[in-house]
């Protein structure tokens, strides 16, 4: 199992732990809303009943009192008292500003219709309360949803700054790890580059010291982009056909004669800010993941034009394809399809286009057994018309 699929579930773990927490709060929350509804409601009879009662109170009561401290003790729900044609006749525990105006004491009603079954008054003439849901109801039916959201919101600023301190500390190790290598490989290579001049002078075969200067020579280049991990690279301009000859001409000579490599170079250079070394292993990067894809046999089409003051690269394969759910997931660290790779080569491939030279890759299209296309868009002020 990669690296990345264990991250994956990881957050997937995560994720719904969190939904769960927030469904269970969600749910309690529920069960105490419908509980002071069924309170308030039951209060509002109790005031209603206590209104009948002084409404029909002729003499003084004993129990008068008590009745009027239950209707002034209500100074939290909402109530509108109408008559049978619904005309408002009282109102209690609304917006004291807003009642000036009568519509919206009108819509108030309308919005208390809409929620709960009036509550008769049981006089000769009859009267109804409606009421709406305290501000304490109020505030804890929405209470879930604002705690639900401060949760996530701690969580994704906490993630997003694990998550930046996390990749700056890996970065710092893959910059420091490349760099350690190219320095660990300068030197062996000087010294074979010292032996190839020295095999050139002894041996007749010269056409064996050529291939062993140019193997040596790709190790040099391949030390120098080692090298330039973790810095800014100087990126002069260069033409970019050309560079990309150079790549595909070493990627024909270590692949089968049954994969066809197409490039039409264009006639005119194509120059925009280019560092050479690392734009070199973009090329080999994906022309090797399309080598991996044909299996052995297919054709890898590499298509260069420009488009205003963009360079448009398309890399073809005829391969197996990549599910689109994973067109954006190949660039990340750790993914692999590969039984002994480590997930790094889109991922790397990704910074250097998009880090080190203001572009953009991307998997423009893909088929499952008819192939994919990459794309990689550079951006240029020279304007170049291919022939």
């Amino acid at each position: 199992m990669n690296t990345y699929n264990i991250k994956s579930k990881w957050k997937f773990f995560l994720l719904a732990c969190a939904v769960a927490i927030g469904v269970s709060s969600w749910l309690y929350t529920n069960s105490m809303v419908e509980k002071m509804s069924e309170e308030e409601r039951t209060k509002i009879k109790i005031w209603a009943e206590a209104n009948r009662l002084i409404f029909e109170s002729d003499d003084y009561d004993t129990n008068l009192d008590f009745y009027l401290h239950i209707i002034e003790n209500n100074n939290t729900i909402p109530v509108i008292i109408v008559d049978k044609s619904q005309q408002i006749k009282f109102y209690r525990n609304l917006d004291s500003v807003k009642v000036a105006n009568p519509d919206y004491v009108a819509r108030r009603l309308e919005g208390m219709k809409g929620k709960y079954e009036p509550i008769p008054i049981g006089l000769e003439e009859p009267q109804y309360i409606y009421y709406d849901h305290s501000t304490t109801l109020y505030q804890l039916l929405y209470y879930p949803f604002i705690q639900l959201g401060i949760i996530f919101l701690f969580i994704g600023v906490a993630y997003f700054a694990f998550s930046t301190s996390r990749k700056s500390e890996q970065n710092q190790v893959w910059a420091g790890l490349s760099k350690e290598t190219a320095h660990q490989l300068g030197t062996p290579i000087s010294s074979l580059l010292a032996i190839v001049e020295m095999l050139r002078m002894q041996v007749n075969d010269q056409a064996l010291v050529t291939e062993l200067e140019k193997d040596v020579s790709r190790l040099h280049a391949i030390t120098e982009r080692f090298s330039k991990i973790g810095s800014k690279p100087a990126t002069p301009i260069a033409d970019v056909g050309q560079a990309i000859a150079n790549s595909l001409n070493y990627i024909r000579k270590r692949s089968s004669d049954r994969v066809t490599i197409r490039y039409n170079q264009p006639n005119e250079p194509v120059m925009v800010p280019l560092s050479e070394p690392l734009f070199s292993w973009v090329i080999e990067n994906l022309c090797k993941n399309a080598l991996d894809a044909v299996a052995g046999s297919g054709i890898i089409h590499v298509e260069l034009r420009t488009s205003r003051n963009q360079v448009v690269i398309d890399v073809t394969d005829t391969g197996k394809g990549i599910p689109k759910r994973k067109f954006k997931t190949i660039f990340k660290p750790g993914y692999t399809t590969k039984s002994r790779g480590w997930g790094l080569g889109l991922s790397l491939t990704k910074r250097i286009i998009e880090d080190y030279h203001n572009g953009l890759i991307f998997v423009q299209r893909s088929e499952p057994d008819k192939g994919t296309t990459f794309r990689i868009v550079l951006k240029t002020d020279v304007k170049v018309t291919l022939m």
